[in-house]
């Protein structure tokens, strides 16, 4: 059984140290939780809450010097992790990656499948979507099945297709209300159609695995962000995402400016937000630093991109039905070469983008606050503030983690 279905009921808690608020970081601050919720996180002299006055010893804490308290950790792009593998479809292996993300600190995240054959992916959406509802997840990110072969990665070609929207309706329907993202790539033929269709369902576009050019890519976000304005779902945040920025799509040159072109203008716009895959691996921290400059961190979405091989050693693993090798961390498909995902977690993906010179709060938010608003969770989790889900990391000055609290209970 796994530590989220066997954990202990949440109780009052009071956490002392400095806090990462909405405001920035809380020098001398107080997290106090209340059962699933967060009571209050802001300065601790400015706390008096009824209720808080007689508690457990063993309920208030006090962090040790140099540590600091940042709210749990939002990942939209994740095949899975500690061998378990979300594209497989299989409900035990993805149970095996949901807790160990959740231990590590990514206590919100999407399961993302990859092309594969429509029964395939029909099993698992059956899967994520049940787990979903359990709380598990925050719901399920499609990547693919509409993608390019010319920039497909380490998706199967023998499984992508253009645009078919009595298949994707299916995918959808059959999510009951859980896909909340799918990558496609817009210069596929029945492209705007699926735009039309993702949006009228309330599921993110998320431009990518692409060979676009700069204005294929600028009118399909135009019209994905559209189709999310007038859509008008609870829960959508009314703009496009794109699926790892300069991965999967032509590199951006000065006479061909390609897809990554017109993803940075929708971003430092704020009609899109995009993706990156901040590594070390997917980017180089220079790259990753420069979009921080260019577009701003409430338009960046940190992710992993992480596969079965997260958080393990070097050696033989699979992407779905793919056989993978990594060495020294690095994840690539057998058959081409090609990265196959990521091995970080998202905390570690927060701790390259710091060392790349990016502000720990600008950091932070890409990683928790953003997400959850392209998620329609704001007043659910991404922050820590009254009336929250009481997701909280405890790390040292070196971002290395030292607890884990999700809903309110410590899982480590």
């Amino acid at each position: 059984m796994s530590q989220d279905t066997a954990a202990p009921e949440p109780a009052k808690t009071l956490i002392y140290g400095p806090v990462v608020t909405d405001r920035g970081l809380v020098e001398h601050g107080l997290l106090a939780v209340d059962g699933e919720r967060i009571a209050y996180a802001g300065r601790a002299d400015h706390f008096d809450e009824p209720g808080f006055g007689s508690l457990d010893p063993a309920n208030i804490i006090t962090l040790p010097a140099g540590h600091r308290i940042i709210p749990g950790l939002v990942d939209l792009h994740n095949h899975g992790g500690n061998g378990g593998d979300f594209p497989s479809g299989d409900e035990a292996s993805a149970r095996t990656a949901v807790e160990f993300l959740h231990r590590a600190g990514t206590t919100t995240l999407l399961a993302s499948m990859v092309t594969a054959a429509p029964a395939d992916l029909l099993k698992g959406i059956g899967v994520y979507a049940k787990m979903t509802a359990e709380g598990l997840l925050a719901g399920i990110h499609l990547e693919g099945p509409f993608l390019s072969h010319a920039r497909c990665g380490a998706q199967n070609p023998e499984f992508l297709l253009d645009p078919d929207l009595e298949l994707a309706a299916a995918l959808i329907e059959a999510g009951l209300g859980a896909i909340a993202t799918m990558t496609y790539a817009p210069e596929l033929p029945g492209a705007a159609d699926l735009v039309d269709l993702l949006t009228s369902y309330g599921v993110t576009p998320s431009v990518g695995h692409t060979d676009c050019d700069t204005a294929t890519a600028a009118e399909s976000l135009a019209q994905a962000r559209e189709g999310l304005d007038s859509a008008g779902f609870d829960g959508v945040s009314g703009r496009p995402t794109v699926t790892h920025l300069f991965n999967g799509m032509p590199p951006m040159h000065h006479r061909s400016p390609g897809p990554v072109a017109a993803c940075l203008k929708a971003a430092k716009a704020g009609d899109a937000a995009v993706e990156l895959v901040a590594d070390n691996t997917h980017l180089d921290p220079e790259t990753v630093s420069m979009v921080f400059a260019l577009v701003g961190a409430p338009n960046i979405l940190l992710v992993t991109d992480s596969m079965a091989a997260a958080g393990l050693a070097d050696g033989q693993y699979t992407l779905g039905p793919s056989p993978v090798t990594v060495t020294d961390g690095v994840a690539t498909l057998d058959t081409t070469g090609s990265i196959a995902g990521g091995t970080a977690t998202l905390l570690d993906v927060v701790r390259r983008t710091v060392a790349a010179g990016v502000k720990l709060t600008d950091a932070l938010r890409s990683a928790t606050a953003v997400p959850a608003e392209v998620l329609g969770l704001t007043d659910e989790v991404g922050s820590l503030r009254r009336g929250l889900r009481a997701d909280a990391l405890v790390v040292d000055g070196g971002l290395e983690l030292q607890r884990v609290m999700r809903a309110g209970v410590w899982l480590n």
